[in-house]
């Protein structure tokens, strides 16, 4: 995201990346039972270079390019810039189908460019496009399905099978050519491009710089991020429906929006190790979701709320019935009180605690490229551990975590990396599986591309 890049490009340097994750982690590194298997105990070999200055990855992997930016559809329309967050859904004929997040703004290279009757906001340059993918894994259509929102982050798939696409600005009519408010989510039917006309912002569920949802398939409750990077941290919430898992629209019935409180701890940055678990979470209710005249962060709570810096992906874990999240770094000259590069959080809901999974820390001073850094969105692989999405300094890796509780590296983008002094948006994002596990989607964020990984997934390196 380019707010948040440019924000990471000041951090301090540091030397020498220790991953910790928590000593017994069974839902992040046991597959999901469909599955039939626990997963990589140490990944899929090294990176083997990309002729094509592409995608590395390991041997007997290969990857398709699925749409780029600029490309001219069949509406004559080029496609829209900035690959961002994205679901991936079961197609009704085999194949799949993509839901793209467009980040964005009015100063983007290529703008989304909506009908009127799916433009939210005519000042707005976000949106989301979709994709058809066909049972040979080729894309056969591809339209927008969403425009006139504005920097169209993340978000997450209903368990109804829609995407919820979050925008992540507290932007208001009148500022930047904006004629209407801004920082909601909206709903998009990957199937029924009728039911995409005439967008509706889910009010009830706050207006704030979202970032990534979960949503829980048994109570219906989402989860939301706040990727915010100026004071005050931002904080995560969950909003509780009037309806929950009714389907389609089922969310604009509205519902009360909620923040995080963990007793004595205000800054998620201060917990530097992994495993320890603070109990007692409670949730307290946003007195103005609408955020009519200050941040839903920095309003009058009975009981602080708890922020971190740069609160980013979200995943639902099935098996365990926990919603994981993500603070992508950390540093205290932007805020927090403490220092890290990526944090992976759980909640746990039934049992009303919080646990930190995974940090990722340096010491300083020393050299400014880490081997792992910044993870941003995060998916559960179905042959075991997470699948995340660097969005950090130099190059950017799609990172898997194995069985045994090691982090490492799946793919490296090729395409456009960047360093402190040469900032670059290569960010990988939007990663997910098809239905049936043999493709991994994600995305790379400028220039826009949308990628198809399949593969020897079931293969165990020793």
């Amino acid at each position: 995201m380019p707010s948040s890049r440019r924000q990471f490009l000041t951090r301090a340097a540091g030397t020498g990346v220790a991953v910790a994750l928590a000593g017994s982690v069974d839902a992040l590194f046991a597959a999901q039972p469909a599955a039939g298997t626990s997963g990589p105990p140490t990944g899929y070999g090294p990176l083997l270079p990309d002729p094509d200055g592409i995608l590395d990855l390991p041997r007997g992997f290969r990857y398709k390019i699925l749409s780029r930016e600029g490309t001219i559809r069949p509406d004559g329309l080029p496609v829209p810039s900035r690959f961002d967050g994205m679901g991936a859904f079961r197609a009704r004929r085999h194949g799949a189908r993509l839901v793209r997040n467009h980040e964005c703004s009015p100063t983007s290279r290529i703008k989304v460019q909506a009908p009127p009757e799916r433009t939210y906001d005519p000042g707005g340059a976000g949106g989301t496009s979709t994709l058809v993918i066909d049972r040979r894994g080729n894309a056969e259509s591809e339209y927008v399905s969403l425009g006139g929102t504005a920097i169209n982050c993340s978000g997450g798939p209903s368990p109804w099978d829609t995407w919820l696409t979050c925008e992540e600005t507290e932007a208001k009519a009148g500022d930047t050519g904006y004629t209407k408010d801004h920082g909601f989510i909206f709903e998009v039917d990957p199937y029924d491009d009728r039911r995409n006309e005439y967008p509706t912002p889910l009010r009830s569920m706050g207006r704030f710089q979202h970032e990534a949802v979960a949503v829980d398939p048994h109570t219906g409750i989402v989860y939301e991020t706040e990727d915010a990077f100026v004071a005050p941290l931002g904080s995560f919430y969950r909003f509780l429906p009037e309806q929950p898992c009714r389907g389609w629209g089922s969310l604009r019935a509205g519902g009360e929006l909620q923040a995080l409180h963990v007793p004595d701890l205000p800054d998620l940055s201060v917990v530097q190790e992994a495993g320890e678990v603070f109990g007692g979470v409670s949730w307290m209710t946003v007195p103005d979701p609408l955020a009519t005249s200050e941040s839903v962060r920095a309003q009058d709570y009975p009981k602080p709320i708890t922020g971190g810096y740069k609160i980013e992906g979200a995943w639902w874990g099935e098996r365990d019935r926990c919603v994981y999240f993500v603070s992508s770094f950390a540093r205290t000259e932007l805020g927090p009180a403490m220092n890290h590069d990526g944090q992976v959080w759980k909640y746990n809901p039934r049992r009303k605690t919080l646990r930190l999974e995974v940090i990722f820390t340096r010491p300083t001073p020393g050299p400014e490229n880490p081997e792992f850094d910044a993870p941003d969105n995060i998916c559960m692989s179905p042959y075991g551990g997470l699948m995340m999405c660097e969005d950090g300094i130099g190059d950017a890796y799609m990172l898997g975590t194995t069985r045994d509780g090691e982090v490492f590296h799946f793919a490296r983008n090729r395409v456009n990396n960047g360093t402190p002094s040469e900032p670059a948006y290569g960010e990988l994002a939007g990663v997910g599986f098809s239905a049936d596990g043999r493709t991994m989607f994600f995305n790379i964020y400028d220039p826009g591309m949308t990628i198809a990984v399949t593969g020897p997934w079931n293969r165990l390196r020793d």
